[in-house]
C-alpha cells in the first residue's frame, strides 16, 4: 500500500466516523440514553428534554430520555453508576440522590464520589418561602418571633424527607433555634395545595411552582434562599437580609456519567452542554423558573456535590433526619 492509498483510506474511514487510532467508530455512533431518575413532567424531566433535544442537533444521533423514577432519586441514578462507562449513558445527576441520600439512608447501592463522573452543572434553583393565608406573620422575624413563642405549634409542609424543602426547614431550625413540626407530603403538589389551603402555614418551595400563587395573591413570599435576590421577585429579601446570616439553600441539577468514562467524552458533553445553556432561549426558559443557569467545568460541578454533601450531612446528622 504506498501512501497516497493510505491516506485516502484514513480520509475515507473519517467520513464515515471510524477512528482509525483506536480500531473503532468514533463517538457517538449510535444512540445516547439519557436517564432521568424522577417521572415525567417533573423538575428534572423538563430539563433533560430540553438538553436532549439540542444535544441529538449538535451531536448528530438520538438522545433517548429514560424516566427511572423511585426511592428519592437513587433507582435512576444507581442505573448510570451501573451502566458501562462508554458514553452512551448519561443522567440528571439531583441534590438528593448525590448530596443528601449518602447521609439520610443507611445504604446506598452506589457511591457517588467514585461510582459517577460529573459533566456540568445546569442550574441552581433558589427556594422561597412562602405563607399560606393561615400564617400571620409577615417577615422572617415575626415568623420567628411567633415559633418561639408558640414552640411546636407552627408547622411547615414538604415534598418528602431529605428534598430540598424539607432541609430547607430544618436548617431554619437549626440556625435560628426555633421548635417547628415538619410534615412530608408525597410530592410538592399536594403540599402546594394544603398551603394554598391553610392547612398548613409555610413551606420552602420551588420558585416555578410557588411564583403563580404568589403573583396571584394566595401565598406570600417571605424570603428567597439564595445569595441575591431573586429577579421575578426584587421587592423579596434573602434570607440573610431577612435576619438569617449565612442562610442559603439551593435545589439544583447538573448532567453525569458513569466513572470510568473517557474523559474527551465527558469534556465533550461539557462543552456541548455549556453551549445548550448559552443559547438565549435555554437561558430564558431557565429563568422563567426563578432559577439560575449552571455551567462550568466538570471539575467545578464535582467541588459542588462534595460541598453539598458536607453541608446537606451536618443538617441531616444534627436533626436525626430518618428515611421514609
Amino acid at each position: 500500500m504506498n501512501i497516497r492509498t493510505f491516506a485516502l483510506g484514513i480520509l475515507l474511514a473519517a467520513s464515515l466516523g471510524f477512528d482509525p487510532a483506536w480500531g473503532q467508530q468514533a463517538w457517538p455512533a449510535k444512540p445516547i440514553h439519557f436517564v432521568v431518575p424522577y417521572a415525567a413532567g417533573g423538575f428534572a424531566d423538563i430539563r433533560a428534554r430540553m438538553i436532549g433535544v439540542e444535544l441529538a442537533k449538535t451531536l448528530g444521533q438520538p438522545v433517548v430520555i429514560e424516566n427511572k423514577p423511585g426511592a428519592g432519586g437513587v433507582l435512576g441514578t444507581d442505573a448510570v453508576a451501573k451502566a458501562a462507562p462508554d458514553g452512551y449513558t448519561i443522567g440528571m445527576g439531583n441534590l438528593a440522590p448525590l448530596a443528601v441520600n449518602a447521609s439520610l439512608m443507611k445504604k446506598l447501592p452506589y457511591n457517588p464520589q467514585k461510582d459517577l463522573s460529573p459533566i456540568i452543572l445546569v442550574e441552581t434553583s433558589p427556594l422561597i418561602l412562602t405563607a399560606g393565608p393561615g400564617l400571620q406573620a409577615k417577615s422572617v422575624k415575626e415568623l420567628i418571633a411567633m415559633a418561639k413563642a408558640k414552640p411546636g405549634q407552627i408547622a411547615f409542609a414538604s415534598s418528602g424527607i431529605g428534598g430540598a424543602h424539607h432541609l430547607s426547614g430544618e436548617m431554619l431550625r437549626q440556625m435560628v433555634g426555633i421548635d417547628i413540626t415538619h410534615i412530608a407530603y408525597k410530592g410538592g403538589a399536594p403540599a402546594a395545595t394544603d398551603l394554598l389551603a391553610g392547612h398548613v402555614p409555610m413551606m420552602f418551595e420551588m420558585g416555578y411552582a410557588a411564583l403563580p400563587s404568589i403573583k396571584g395573591g394566595k401565598i406570600r413570599a417571605l424570603a428567597v434562599t439564595s445569595t441575591k435576590r431573586m429577579p421575578l421577585l426584587p421587592e423579596v429579601p434573602t434570607m440573610v437580609e431577612a435576619g438569617v446570616p449565612s442562610f442559603e439553600s439551593y435545589n439544583w441539577q447538573g448532567v453525569i456519567a458513569p466513572a470510568g468514562t473517557p474523559r474527551e467524552i465527558i469534556e465533550r458533553l461539557n462543552r456541548e452542554i455549556n453551549a445548550i445553556l448559552a443559547q438565549p432561549s435555554a437561558r430564558n426558559l431557565i429563568a422563567s423558573t426563578g432559577s439560575e443557569v449552571g455551567g462550568g467545568t466538570p471539575d467545578a460541578f464535582g467541588a459542588l456535590i462534595r460541598s453539598e454533601t458536607e453541608k446537606w450531612g451536618k443538617v441531616v446528622k444534627q436533626a436525626g433526619i430518618q428515611p421514609e
